[in-house]
C-alpha cells in the first residue's frame, strides 16, 4: 500500500509543479536564515526565491515520534513529510480548498514533529480519538488529519472530536486532490 502512495502523492506533487509553471511558476518569501535544499536560483529583488519540491532521499522518519508516543504511525503518513522538501502545496477537494503541509528543511521537520506530539498528547488529555493533522483548510482552527485507530482521513476543529469523515484512507483522499497553486 506504501508503494501506491508513494505514486499518488508523486503524481500529485507532479501536477502541483506542471500546473505552478503554467501560472508563472513557485515564488516564497526568501530568507536567508531559513535555507532549503528546494530553492531555485537567487532570490528576485531580495525578497522572493523560486522553489521546487525535491526529494529528500530517505533521511528522515517518524520512528523517534512513534516510540516517544508510543503508537504506530503509518507509513503513507510519514511519507507527506518525509519524501520531499517542499513549501506547503495548495490543493482543492471535493469539500473546498486546503493546503497540504510539507517541510522546508531540517528544523521544519524537527517542529513539525514537536507539534504532532504536542496535538496527540492534548487529544489523549482530552480523551478524544488519537489523531494527526497534515493540512488546514480556508476555514480558521480546522484541520485535516488521519485518525489512527480507523485510517480514516476526516476534518477537525483543533481541540475537539473530529466531526467530518473525507475519505476511507490517506491514499483513496490524496488522489481526490487537486493541485492549486
Amino acid at each position: 500500500m506504501a508503494e501506491n502512495f508513494t505514486i499518488a502523492i508523486d503524481d500529485f506533487v507532479q501536477g502541483y509543479c506542471n500546473q505552478s509553471l503554467q501560472a508563472g511558476g513557485r515564488l516564497t518569501e526568501y530568507d536567508i536564515n531559513w535555507p532549503s535544499a528546494c530553492i531555485q536560483g537567487s532570490p528576485e529583488n531580495g525578497d522572493r526565491v523560486e522553489w521546487q519540491p525535491i526529494l529528500q532521499g530517505n533521511i528522515n522518519n517518524l520512528d523517534a515520534m512513534a516510540a516517544a508516543l508510543e503508537l504506530s504511525i503509518p507509513a503513507e503518513f510519514e511519507q507527506l513529510f518525509c519524501r520531499y522538501w517542499s513549501d506547503h502545496l495548495d490543493a482543492t477537494a471535493e469539500q473546498g480548498n486546503l493546503t497540504l503541509l510539507q517541510v522546508w528543511n531540517q528544523e521544519d521537520f524537527e517542529r513539525l514533529q514537536q507539534n504532532l506530539i504536542g496535538h496527540v498528547l492534548m487529544k489523549r488529555r482530552l480523551k478524544q480519538p488519537e489523531t494527526l493533522f497534515f493540512a488546514v483548510t480556508d476555514q480558521e482552527d480546522f484541520v485535516i488529519s488521519l485518525e489512527l485507530s480507523s485510517g480514516t482521513v476526516v476534518v477537525e476543529q483543533v481541540g475537539k472530536n473530529p466531526h467530518k469523515k473525507l475519505a476511507d484512507s490517506l491514499l483513496a483522499f490524496i488522489k481526490t486532490l487537486t493541485p492549486n497553486p
